[in-house]
């Protein structure tokens, strides 16, 4: 997939869907889908296009408030998302004072007119844009006809009648509960990230770990321990996740977020492999213990629950609406 920054190197012409697209979540992927299947699209002369998604970097909130803005898919795996999906290319329009103080006309006619030649434009309904988010849908619709630029406004996607958006994902996760973020986002929430040395406390108590090492913006699910799925090259299989500020063998002061992984039935060196953990369900949340001793039987516990509802899933449908 091609990935730019600056206009002058898009590839044109183009099918556009425009957004955030944080989490590319059930919502986003209806968003997307137009330009997919229009990939095709002719005109007079039946001309080849690029489904490009165009999206704005820093995040819009990041820029006018100044606070820097976890992500529930990082750049790295937006692209992979993206580029599953059959998207060619990524365009990460640069947030800043001039971008933000175009108008809806400037906006549709510098950017998406004049520099991507969008022969094709697919948002949301709640889409807004330009200056003070003054442009909305119907504003798109007028500008791009000038154009002769179909606009496809994509309806709100929501499951039980509420409205699947990125926000909603965050909530469910902060509320650890990850196979609800997990139907919104048609796909487990996953933490991607490289094996790093750490402090080694598991093995010395019978349960190595393996410390994910991720980017510092990726949005983390709240504190406790986790039943996932980890996959990684060659590993593939069960785990339980750590995911705080290990109490029981660290001192308030030193403490900082970790995610730990220690896979069931499997053993090996995972250091420098990057590995992708799948969160399953919620287990329990974080505590400190008064020894190692309880703490290691409450990892056996944690481990021979995760097996047994893993043994009732094997043992029944998954849900249709998840993969």
């Amino acid at each position: 997939m091609w990935i730019i920054s600056s206009l002058t190197t898009a590839k044109t012409p183009t099918l556009v869907a425009l957004g955030n697209f944080d989490g590319i979540h059930r919502g986003h992927r209806q968003v997307i889908q137009p330009i997919l299947q229009d990939r095709e699209f002719s005109i007079s002369c039946s001309e080849k296009v690029v489904p490009t998604v165009v999206t704005f970097s820093p995040h819009p909130q990041e820029f006018f408030t100044g606070q820097c803005r976890t992500l529930l898919t990082p750049l790295a795996e937006k692209v992979q998302h993206l580029e599953s999906l059959g998207v060619e290319q990524l365009v990460l329009l640069p947030f800043d004072e001039a971008l933000a103080s175009l108008t809806p006309q400037e906006f549709v006619e510098k950017i998406l007119v004049q520099q991507l030649q969008a022969r094709q434009i697919s948002v949301g309904q709640n889409f807004r844009f330009g200056n003070c988010r003054a442009g909305t849908t119907d504003d798109l619709k007028a500008i791009a006809t000038q154009h002769n630029i179909i606009v496809n406004i994509v309806s709100l996607y929501t499951i039980a009648d509420e409205r699947v958006s990125s926000s909603a994902v965050r909530h469910a996760l902060e509320q650890g509960k990850p196979r609800q973020a997990a139907q919104l986002l048609g796909r487990p929430y996953a933490l991607v990230g490289e094996v790093v040395q750490g402090r080694q406390v598991g093995r010395t108590i019978g349960f190595p770990t393996a410390n994910l090492n991720f980017p510092g913006e990726k949005f983390l699910p709240r504190k406790g321990v986790y039943r996932v799925s980890v996959k990684g090259g060659t590993v593939e299989g069960l785990g339980v996740m750590n995911i705080g500020d290990r109490p029981t063998v660290t001192e308030p002061e030193q403490s900082q977020p970790t995610v730990e992984v220690h896979l069931l039935d499997w053993s090996g060196d995972l250091y420098g492999r990057t590995l992708t953990v799948e969160l399953e369900t919620f287990l329990r949340p974080e505590q400190k213990f008064s020894s190692l001793d309880d703490l290691k039987a409450q990892i056996q516990l944690d481990c021979q629950v995760a097996r047994k509802e893993w043994a009732e899933v094997m043992n029944c449908d998954r849900p249709a609406d998840l993969p």
